[in-house]
Formats: structure tokens, sequence, C-alpha cells
């Protein structure tokens, strides 16, 4: 007979994981330490082993054994899944229009997004909205988890992605981004060979120079830098340069510069990413819809 998990025992175990603590997990559960100790012990019974290492008598500190640390994953996405249906059917309940999510790559989330959402809900003003923003493989990856009903970023390798339909919407180049007192500020366009004698930042974008001849540039590269605001910050303290998409491009920014690559010319298509064979639910539909008349009209 399969065991009957019971959520909230998966729930204390991931608090307990998580806040590295039986106790700590009691008070984010508002229970006894010992009634969070049952839960636990009683979750082990029905999986038939530990989840958690014997604890030193001179440590408080809770660590998964093997198996706990494969389950927990498992755990985490029951929960994810639960709380999803509970929150569709809640919706659903309390007379609301629908509720869709969706994924973008922060560069069209920042410049192009507000306005269009804005302009949709006014017609939906009931309608819930669950918006992630993340590089282009976190986003794809929701997609394909089903995470979100449709996301918003650029296909690398688009032959690999033969499960997804791919409607390109926006496009736009790349360039040299740098301070504005850099040696190659006052350039009008850049070649990739001027380039090699500073040092070059790489970030997750950079793999749009993987196929062009720019791409001798990634092997001489001795810093990457994924995450956005920590880019901007090393590119403002003068610590190199890098390359972008122009939508990607920190106008806010009084510091930096962008300044065309020209050779080679490197164009990135931007557009929606959706399941093969999987029809979107009908807010999500009408926001595509939305989003494509909004191209065809421009």
């Amino acid at each position: 007979m399969i065991a009957d998990l019971k959520l909230a025992q998966l729930r204390h175990f991931v608090w307990v994981s998580e806040l590295k603590g039986f106790h700590a997990a009691a008070e984010k559960a508002h229970r006894t330490q010992p009634a969070i100790s049952l839960s636990i012990r009683d979750l082990e019974s029905k999986l038939g082993t530990q989840l958690f290492e014997k604890r030193n008598a001179k440590t408080t500190k809770t660590e998964l054994t093997p198996f706990g640390e494969h389950f927990i994953k498992r755990a985490k996405e029951l929960i994810s899944h639960h709380d999803r249906i509970v929150e569709d059917m809640l919706l659903l309940t309390g007379n609301k229009t629908g509720h869709l999510r969706l994924a973008s790559v922060p560069s069209i989330a920042s410049r192009v997004l507000p306005e269009l959402l804005q302009q949709f809900v006014s017609h939906s003003p009931d309608l819930h909205i669950s918006f992630f923003d993340d590089n282009s493989d976190a986003v794809l990856q929701m997609v394909e988890n089903r995470k979100v009903d449709f996301g918003i970023s650029h296909l690398f390798h688009q032959h690999e992605h033969s499960d997804k339909i791919f409607i390109p919407i926006w496009q736009d180049n790349i360039g040299v981004v740098c301070p504005i007192d850099h040696p190659l500020a006052k350039k009008e366009s850049l070649r990739w060979e001027e380039l090699t004698q500073h040092r070059l930042i790489k970030n997750g974008t950079s793999r749009l120079l993987d196929d062009s001849e720019a791409n001798a540039l990634l092997g001489h590269s001795q810093f990457y830098v994924s995450n956005m605001i920590s880019l901007i910050a090393m590119l403002e303290a003068g610590f190199g340069i890098t390359t972008l998409p122009w939508y990607a491009f920190p106008q806010e920014s009084t510091k930096l510069v962008f300044i065309p690559l020209i050779k080679p010319q490197i164009t990135r298509d931007i557009g929606l990413v959706m399941l093969k064979n999987k029809s979107l639910i009908p807010p999500a539909q009408a926001l595509v819809d939305f989003i494509i008349s909004r191209r065809e009209n421009a």
C-alpha cells in the first residue's frame, strides 16, 4: 500500500531543513518542537528511512541524510503543485476572471512589459497575474516545468527546442558597454578586434557571440557575472567592459555608454515561448494575442 504523505508533514520537513533546526521550524509552524519532531518521525516511518542525520549533542545544527537531500526536491515540488492548484481554485470560487503566470528576461520585463501589462489589464481589472523575471535559461525551464503559462525570452540554439513554439516579437542589436571615461567611450561603433586589449566581463548574454567571429573574445575573458545589478556596479566602477543587447542596457545609468558592435553585427530575437500541443488558459491566450497585435500594429 502506498504511504499517504500529509502536506503538513512535508512542510515541516522543508522548514526544518531550510531553517536548520526543529525549534525554528516549530516557531514558523506555530507548533511545539515535540509536535514537529513527532511529525518528522511519522514521515520517516512512512518513507522507511531517516531524513535527518543524528545530531551531535554539542551542536544544534540539523543536516539532511543523503536520502533527505534527494527527497527534499520532491517534497518542494509536491508542495508547490498543491499550492498552485489551491490558488487557482480560490480565484475561481472568488469570482475572479482568472490567473495567468508569465516569465520574462529582465530587459523586456523592465523596458517593455510595464506599459503592455497596464494596457492589457485595463480591460480585465479582476485578472490576477504572477510575474517572474529571470535569465533566458530560467524562463525556458519555467515554461518546461509549466510553472508559467508562457515565457518571454531569447532561444539559444533554437533547433534544441523542438518541443516549443517561438514567436519573435522584439529584436535588438548587440553593443559594447563601458564607462563614459573609458578609451572606447567616444567611438560611434566598434569592431570586435578593438576589444581585445581591454578587460571583458562575460555575462549571461555573452553566448550571443558564440557563433560569430567575436567568439575569440570569450576565451580571453577572466570574469563572468550573471547578476545584472552586480554587472552594472562593476562596469560603473571601471572594472572593465562587456557586451549587451540594447534592451538590456541600463538607460538610467549616467556612468555608462552603449556603442554598437558592427563587426560582427549580432542581433537578438526575443519572443513568446510556449509548449507545443499545450493549450493556454483563456487569460494567457488573450495576453499572447494582445502582444502579437501590438507587434503587428507597430
